[in-house]
């Protein structure tokens, strides 16, 4: 183990400096100050004109994405990895397969899975009007038996990114990990979930604790999993940053 945590080192050095650079040490989420949040959102990188339209309309259509905050650290994660290939589950409008593209020089092999009709429709058209996203390809349909049919044909990525259906994460874990390359990075989104995660289920609304049950399990899962050093980050709506040793 101590080996282990040797050969793990800069990879936590890494992420521990990501929170404090990219979030300010943003902490006690969500009890963070919005003047704090707002400041930090303005030291964020401007997007390319044709995709901060595509965050705009996003947001008018009320289609969740990553948020502003979570995108610095996102950016900063790329740059730091330089991953070779890339697997997204949940595209939903095709803005964070664009904003991983526009990252890394638009030369990394991308695929995004998506199974909601208007939203594969909507990142179809982005994805073909936008010549500079020739590299992501959009499979559609269920995600867990999308991940099942990667794992079938021996596909491996450097780099997941998760943020489908928060009810399904501990599900999309197990079908992640034959998916990893060693050395990979894992990121899961919304982990937080506006911060109701750390709290007793019991104090969430009745319509939510599935959801609040399943993403403890997910956490629970992840964190005792001794393939993954991961890291919680107060970043958006809370991220787990993961990497992962084959054993």
């Amino acid at each position: 183990m101590m080996n282990d945590c040797r050969i793990e080192g800069s990879a936590n050095s890494l992420v521990s400096d990501t929170a404090a650079a990219v979030s300010g040490n943003l902490s006690d989420f969500p009890a963070v100050d919005m003047h704090v949040v707002e400041y930090t959102r303005t030291l964020i990188p401007d997007l390319p004109d044709w995709l901060a339209e595509t965050e705009r309309r996003a947001k008018q259509e009320e289609v969740p994405i990553i948020r502003k905050e979570a995108q610095g650290l996102l950016r900063f994660l790329l740059s730091a990895k330089q991953p070779k290939s890339i697997l997204e589950i949940g595209t939903a409008v095709g803005f964070s397969a664009a904003f991983f593209e526009d990252c890394l020089g638009y030369n990394v092999p991308l695929i995004t899975i998506e199974k909601v009709p208007a939203r594969i429709k909507e990142a179809g058209q982005l994805f073909s009007e936008r010549s500079e996203l020739s590299m992501i390809t959009l499979l559609e349909g269920d995600a867990a038996e999308v991940l099942d049919q990667l794992a079938d044909a021996k596909r491996k990525f450097d780099f997941i990114f998760l943020d489908a259906a928060k009810a399904q994460y501990p599900v999309y874990l197990t079908k992640i990990r034959p998916l990893l390359e060693d050395g990979a990075w894992f990121v899961a989104d919304n982990v937080l979930q506006e911060g109701s995660v750390a709290v007793s289920k019991f104090t969430v609304e009745r319509r939510d604790r599935t959801i609040h049950l399943r993403m403890r399990e997910f956490m629970n899962e992840l964190f005792r999993d001794e393939s993954f050093v991961s890291t919680l980050l107060p970043v958006g709506d809370g991220m787990t940053v993961s990497v992962y040793r084959r054993r």
